[in-house]
């Protein structure tokens, strides 16, 4: 039995991608129908960003973790502000 369950070499990435400074982030715009999809999916399943993007169709758990991140952040609020009066 032990030889049918041989362990398998780990395969280890080579290429880990750098992480992205919070300071760097463009705002990512969603409709209201994807913010609604959102909302609704964070109360029932909290930030469980996979299962939430598997229901936005076209959007990765990334995208929504960070459009989560960017919405509900006072720092990033600010910088929306901002943005929003110098274009007006």
């Amino acid at each position: 039995m032990d030889k049918l369950r041989q362990k398998l070499p780990k395969i280890q990435d080579c290429c880990l991608s750098e992480e992205v400074s919070s300071i760097e982030w463009e705002f990512i715009d969603m409709t209201e129908q994807e913010e609604d999809i959102i909302n609704r999916m964070h109360k029932l399943v909290g930030d469980k960003w996979a299962l939430i993007a598997g229901r936005v169709p076209g959007r990765k758990a990334e995208e929504i973790e960070r459009f989560w991140l960017m919405k509900n952040s006072n720092d990033f609020k600010n910088k929306r502000e901002k943005k929003r009066r110098q274009n007006c």
